[in-house]
């Protein structure tokens, strides 16, 4: 109910058709945002998102680890708290943690004394290291830097992120916001994709209406 899209549900049934497949639908709300996988059985999402009630209020956490285990063909769910101060999201995983390989996942790190989500990002660092995926490996937590404190045109803190980057074929595409840190942090995203050339642009007007440029495309495999 936050975003009011005539026909938005219908994106999807309309990419199967085109592609010549078959639509599978399942009975319960789940934004591509929200959840992260390694392809090794592993599911990452944050407690903010997929268990507020403004989602699938008929279901709790087992449940909900039930349907993402059926609907994604995965085997154990890590879940972290929170996510970014003011996020449009409620806390999608693709601002806060982003699989980069199997057992590895990317977090930021603090930019400046006064980076809002310093808080967030410290905790999120403690609650991955502190869980093991699906095949029984330690989580290995990378880090990239945070964009720090972004503000809006009326002064208040957006939920910036650098990590919530496309991966492409031959590119990965990094959101950058104007800050300090947008150098430093399209190379460590570029170090962790030797194969792909990283590319940051700026998402300060993708940020405005909510999101990045991971939340406004979803990759199509092959």
């Amino acid at each position: 109910g936050k975003y009011v899209l005539p026909h938005d549900d219908a994106v999807s049934a309309r990419v199967t058709r085109a592609s010549g497949l078959a639509t599978v639908a399942y009975g319960f709300v789940l934004e591509g945002g929200s959840v992260e996988v390694d392809g090794e059985g592993t599911i990452l999402t944050s407690e903010q998102c997929l268990l507020n009630p403004n989602r699938n209020p008929s279901m709790d956490r087992a449940a909900i680890e039930r349907a993402l285990c059926d609907a994604l063909g995965g085997t154990k769910v890590l879940w972290v708290t929170e996510g970014l101060l003011n996020d449009h999201t409620d806390g999608h995983i693709d601002t806060i943690a982003r699989y980069v390989a199997p057992g590895v996942v990317a977090v930021m790190e603090p930019s400046g004394s006064d980076d809002p989500n310093a808080g967030v990002m410290h905790r999120l660092i403690d609650e991955l290291e502190a869980q093991s995926d699906a095949a029984g490996r330690r989580i290995h937590v990378v880090h990239i830097p945070s964009p720090g404190r972004v503000l809006d045109e009326h002064g208040d803190v957006m939920p910036a992120s650098h990590l919530n980057f496309y991966i492409a074929n031959t590119t990965v595409i990094v959101p950058t916001y104007g800050t300090a840190s947008a150098e430093a942090a399209v190379a460590a995203v570029g170090a962790l994709f030797p194969t792909r050339r990283a590319i940051g642009i700026d998402a300060r007007a993708i940020l405005a209406g909510g999101g990045a440029f991971h939340c406004i495309s979803q990759q199509q495999p092959s």
